[in-house]
């Protein structure tokens, strides 16, 4: 945190998705490293709140704050930025994180049990109105307000599936339940990302405007044995991702340490895709 272009001090950054388990951990992230932070979820109400405020106390004078707002509304994101450029007059950094995904977490109830000849469209749609559309949506208000100080900084997060095919026998546990899959909504959506982030970048490098892409995968939030045990079998490290180790690649990408990096895709993975 000595070191000056590390440094995220007098930085206004926008998180989207900041009440899922990477967001706040970003968020707080950017608050030790000295930003000014903008949380905002689709339901932020209470609990990305208090989390926000437990964050304040931690890095008093900052300013940190929760706004609910939804990406895939234009009318709620047109409040968002108005929001910022009132109360901030820039933005520093937009970091990309909402997104619609099966969880395989010990206790979630949202995997899937279709293959992809069953596949039910409509989740296909929801998942492109948010992660496809509602990405464009914020980006697309985000530049706007950047262009007016020509300067900025857009990170853009995707994961492993946007670069390979899932493994989907990481996801068979045992021969007794029934199959669950990784399902093509996620996947697809998610493939756009580092495209996408190379289309930004190219677009506005000349105006001082940054773009480049996050690829975290295999993040710990209590799954069940079974699951860490293949997913260990399938890593190079042998092991799951601590959420802890994803600070450091959004810190650096965020800060001037990264200032000649644009169109590029960090990926944090654990060698997954490298074999």
């Amino acid at each position: 945190m000595s070191e000056p272009e590390f440094s995220l001090k007098r930085k206004i950054i926008l998180v989207t998705g900041a009440g899922g388990l990477i967001g706040k951990e970003v968020c707080d992230a950017y608050a030790a490293y000295g930003a000014t932070v903008i949380a905002t979820d689709n339901q932020a109400g209470g609990v990305l709140e208090e989390y926000i405020a437990t964050l304040n106390v931690r890095y008093p004078g900052q300013g940190l704050c929760a706004i609910t707002a939804d990406v895939t509304s234009d009318e709620s994101l047109t409040n968002l930025f108005q929001h910022i450029e009132d109360v901030h007059g820039k933005l520093d950094v937009l970091v990309n994180l909402a997104a619609i995904d099966a969880k395989f977490d010990e206790g979630q109830k949202d995997i899937n049990l279709s293959r992809f000849e069953q596949y039910p469209l409509e989740l296909w749609e929801r998942s492109v109105a948010v992660n496809a559309t509602g990405l464009i949506r914020v980006t697309q208000h985000a530049i706007r307000l950047m262009l007016t100080a020509s300067s900025g900084n857009i990170i853009n997060v995707a994961s492993t599936y946007s670069l390979v095919a899932p493994n989907q026998s990481l996801y068979r546990t045992d021969s007794e339940t029934p199959p669950v899959f990784k399902p093509i909504d996620y996947v697809g959506t998610k493939s756009m990302v580092p495209n996408f982030s190379r289309y930004i970048a190219t677009f506005y490098a000349r105006d001082g405007i940054r773009c480049n892409t996050v690829v975290p995968h295999g993040i710990f939030n209590q799954h069940p044995k079974a699951f860490q045990d293949n997913f260990s079998k399938l890593s190079p490290l042998g092991r799951m991702c601590d959420l802890k180790e994803i600070r450091g690649p959004f810190v650096f990408l965020a800060s001037d340490a990264s200032s000649y990096m644009t169109g590029s895709t960090v990926v944090v993975d654990g060698g997954w895709t490298a074999w």
